[in-house]
This record gives C-alpha cells, structure tokens and sequence, in this order.
C-alpha cells in the first residue's frame, strides 16, 4: 500500500548508543558516536490494538537519496552531523539502520553530548520520517499490525526521552480508523452487488 498521508511521524527506538573507543578511532583521534538507530523485525505498539513493524530494506532508497541530519532531541538547531557532508554515515544490515555520527570537536553541544554518552547518561535514539510504502493485517484477535516497507528519513536524534510524538500517532490513528472505515464500506458495497447478481442469476434462470 502506497501511502504518504503520514507526516512526520518520529519513533522512539531502545537501542543503545556508545561512543568508540581511542583504540578504534583514527590516528587523529577522531570521536565518534554510533549505533542502531532503528531495529527490523522490532514489534513495537502504537497505540492499544495497533502495533508495527519496519520491513528489512524499509531505509535503503533513502539513505541514498537523502541528505539526512543527525540531530540532539529532534532540534533542528543543533545538527550533529549530516551524510551529505560527510559527518554522518549510515548503512543497513541485517539487523536494522546503522549510524556513526564524527563529533566537532569545536562544538561545545556535541562534545557535551559525546561525554554523556560516555558516561551512559545518554544511550537511546529518536528518527523523523515519512511513510511511503506500509502493508497492513488484521490479526486473529482483534487488533491490526502495520508493516512499514519503505521509509523517507530526514532525521535522526540523540535522546534523552526517546518516545513517539503523540500528535503524529493521533494524526495516524484517525486516518486509519478513516482508511478502516472506508475499507469496510466498500467491501459491504461489494456484499451487497454480488447478492444483487445472484438475486439477477437466479431470477433469470
């Protein structure tokens, strides 16, 4: 299902963030932050009855094409890096979207975050983003689950609290109930033709 009605949605991942060690780092002693910031195959739940899931592959168009920033909570303010210069890689395997952020040493933002990281103060990740392509079931009891198999990223945040924003998951929540409802509809209409013909079939026959 192709779809680019939800805006940006953000979602909070616990995965953990550790800064690398001297030893990995280049000769010039380059700091670096890296992790998982966002997991395949990961349930979590969106609201109760409604959970998800990102397909494996779901990142690979975008982090090609986009020109995607690494942010501190989702502040557009204070860019830690960005792939287009460099500052920010990131790569998918098996496991889910993986990103190494080089810290500015002259930025004393980033530096701060560098050293909570290190000390374990912070450890969790946040990514903003547009749905493209997601696929949906109705399971057998009762609640429905989204597969997302293609994203569009813009961003992705160091975080503090990393949670879903509540206003994109309402904004979600309402145009599925919509789309459901819509979806409902139709297949009543399509009832109520096929009995139609048969009423039609067996009157002529």
């Amino acid at each position: 299902m192709k779809r680019n009605d939800f805006q940006n949605q953000r979602r909070g991942m616990q995965t953990t963030f550790h800064i690398r060690s001297k030893e990995e780092n280049s000769p010039d002693d380059e700091k670096c932050i890296e992790g998982y910031f966002a997991l395949y195959e990961n349930e979590t739940e969106l609201w109760e009855g409604c959970r998800e899931i990102i397909s494996k592959g779901a990142f690979s168009n975008t982090i090609t094409k986009n020109d995607v920033r690494a942010l501190i909570n989702h502040d557009t303010t204070l860019v830690l890096g960005r792939t287009k210069a460099g500052t920010l890689e990131l790569k998918e395997d098996d496991k889910g979207l993986f990103g190494r952020i080089r810290i500015n040493p002259n930025d004393s933002d980033a530096m701060n975050l560098y050293s909570r990281v290190e000390r374990g103060d912070v450890d969790q990740c946040s990514f903003g983003f547009n749905i493209i392509d997601e696929d949906y079931e109705e399971l057998a009891d009762g609640s429905v689950r989204f597969r997302i198999n293609e994203i569009d990223l813009q961003e992705v945040s160091c975080c503090t609290f990393p949670a879903y924003e509540d206003t994109s998951i309402q904004a979600r929540k309402k145009d599925f109930e919509k789309a459901k409802g819509e979806i409902q509809e139709r297949s009543f209409d399509a009832q109520k033709n096929k009995l139609k013909k048969r009423l039609e079939d067996l009157k002529n026959a």
